[in-house]
């Protein structure tokens, strides 16, 4: 009789399950039928801000749907990735995959609140850039080689701002410091937009942030340019050199992406990684990527979720060779 029953209990879930299908299919067939949120983890007017609002845009427009850009800053982007892991998986919310959030924080932080492995929905890759070392005007060092030799001279003088603790601009540095035996204060800020703002006063000295961040104002004269952080210099600066080109083994690439919380139905997935992969190829986005030193970066809900496995493997020594840490 409990076998009866148990197998009666499996019948039933079996028939509710096929009469729920095809509302289910044509929930996903319609999809999107309303506005979609797009969180980004971090303050406006930074490098992660300005792509995603160049990419949403076209997304909105391809989609027929507004897609609005939700910031959600604090906790060096941990906050708004942890709100987006906890989201509905319905695809009406999504949001940044970054190689800080997702790659980094998983060696910084000693307890995350969210996996960057089982919790999220990869679907598609954006941009990649480097990062820019960038000075205030009033550094005397013109140059990596001279930079490194005032560093060397004065340790501990001068501050090293970022966007906050265990991001790529903060990691960049720390990299710097490991390999060049060199001292800098971390000044950490609750964003890039925050940090340039003191760099462009002289109240900081030293950034080495997003290119797509900074590279107007160097552009404006506003701070002096030094290197970036490419294996290559990059096309939109190319007399910039690449700091490899001084310091054997320095490279530091950033790139992001989109996906959703855990569980999203692959058709919409699907749906949205195609639309974000034909975003990139739209001549408008391309001509802003260019503007800002940064390249379009597809990449498929596999490929991203691979990136993001290998990457946390990269990353892990060299947070801990560098001492970096966040809480704990």
């Amino acid at each position: 009789m409990p076998q009866f029953k148990t197998s009666r209990r499996a019948l039933l879930a079996g028939a509710a399950a096929t009469l729920a299908a095809p509302g289910l299919v044509r929930a996903q067939d319609a999809f999107p039928n309303k506005q979609i949120k797009f969180i980004v983890p971090y303050t406006p007017a930074g490098a992660t801000d300005n792509i995603s609002r160049i990419v949403m845009a076209k997304v909105s427009e391809m989609l027929g749907q507004q897609v609005l850009i939700d910031n959600r800053a604090g906790g060096g982007g941990t906050i708004g990735t942890d709100a987006l892991a906890k989201a509905a998986p319905d695809g009406y919310t999504i949001g940044l995959i970054t190689i800080s959030m997702f790659c980094m924080a998983p060696a910084l932080y000693s307890k995350l609140p969210y996996d960057p492995v089982k919790d999220f929905s990869p679907m598609a890759g954006m941009s990649v850039w480097p990062n820019m070392l960038v000075v205030h005007p009033s550094i005397p060092a013109k140059t990596v080689p001279e930079l490194i030799a005032l560093l060397k001279a004065n340790p501990g003088k001068y501050n090293m701002a970022s966007s906050g603790s265990g991001t790529t601009i903060h990691l960049a540095g720390e990299m710097f410091k490991q390999l060049t035996g060199t001292d800098m204060v971390h000044v950490p800020y609750k964003g890039s937009a925050g940090a340039m703002q003191d760099l462009i006063a002289g109240n900081v000295h030293i950034m080495f942030d997003n290119m797509p961040s900074c590279w107007p104002h160097v552009q404006a004269g506003k701070l002096r340019a030094l290197g970036v952080t490419s294996r290559e210099r990059n096309k939109a600066a190319p007399d910039v050199p690449a700091i490899i080109e001084f310091v054997p083994n320095y490279v530091v690439e950033v790139w992001m992406g989109f996906g959703g919380p855990a569980d999203v139905p692959q058709p919409i997935v699907d749906k949205l990684a195609a639309v974000g992969t034909k975003a990139l190829e739209d001549p408008d986005v391309k001509a802003k990527f260019a503007a800002l030193g940064s390249d379009p970066w597809p990449m498929a809900p596999k490929g991203l979720q691979d990136r993001i496995v290998s990457e946390i493997a990269v990353w892990a020594p060299i947070v801990k060779a560098s001492g970096a840490k966040v809480d704990g």
